[in-house]
């Protein structure tokens, strides 16, 4: 009976005393998670079925493998994004400046979202083995098969070489926003875990981009190919990490 009167006041302080924001992210988790095994199941199952075109090995829809991997990220980042408020809350700055650098964060780590999940079709068709070359495709700058399929938005998810080529152009892109973002940062006095923060996001980033390059120019090997795919939950990771340091809420554990 003692024991389960204990069980009864750590369940009505502990659970019950939650906070109602914090039950309502941990709730999203919960919905995360079953999406991600429902997502998981529906990539596998389209590996199972024939396809005429591939004779070598089971495939997976690209779509599916993309959807499976954005909802494994965003349920990471999301836990990640509210163990930070937790454990580390930020203060935040009014100075024009930081609120420029902290939108200018946020635009880094969606890219940074977009480009890993372009990455999902890259592995997902195989785009990793055509036009092995770089910084040209071959001998172009515009490979002349770029928009080869009908209707023109089917290229943007099917064509090998437009999804190679659009991922090329968001890992520039990105890693052009991480320039920026950093040498911004240079003249603000910014929090220490800011600058450790905006200095690892600029070193992960040309790692990553010579992880890629590298990757292509050795014709997808798959120690290579798993590091580039790593490489990208750390650029994620270290992003969403800078722009919660540049002015976050602290979450409140418990009812008052």
């Amino acid at each position: 009976q003692a024991k389960w009167e204990h069980a009864k006041q750590w369940y009505q302080r502990r659970v019950r005393g939650l906070a109602n924001a914090l039950k309502a992210r941990l709730a999203g988790f919960s919905g995360l998670v079953i999406g991600q095994g429902l997502l998981g199941w529906y990539m596998v199952k389209s590996g199972l079925e024939d396809h005429p075109e591939s004779h070598d090995i089971p495939r997976v829809s690209q779509y599916r493998l993309a959807s499976h991997l954005g909802a494994a990220f965003t349920l990471y980042l999301t836990m990640l994004k509210t163990s930070l408020d937790i454990l580390l809350p930020a203060s935040s700055s009014s100075a024009p400046a930081m609120v420029t650098l902290r939108k200018l964060g946020l635009g880094v780590a969606g890219l940074a979202l977009v480009t890993a999940l372009s990455g999902a079709f890259v592995a997902g068709l195989d785009a990793g083995l055509v036009y092995n070359s770089y910084p040209k495709f071959a001998d172009q700058w515009i490979p002349s098969d770029l928009l080869s399929f009908a209707p023109t938005w089917r290229n943007f998810f099917e064509n090998t070489t437009t999804v190679q080529f659009d991922h090329r152009i968001l890992g520039h892109s990105l890693l052009v926003g991480i320039c920026v973002l950093w040498f911004m940062s240079r003249p603000l006095v910014l929090p220490k875990r800011a600058g450790y923060a905006a200095n690892a996001l600029m070193g992960m980033g040309w790692m990553q981009v010579g992880l890629g390059v590298s990757t292509l120019l050795l014709h997808v090997p798959t120690w290579l190919a798993a590091m580039h795919q790593q490489g990208s939950l750390i650029l994620l990771t270290l992003a969403t990490w800078l722009h919660h340091e540049l002015g976050s809420k602290k979450i409140k554990l418990f009812k008052k």
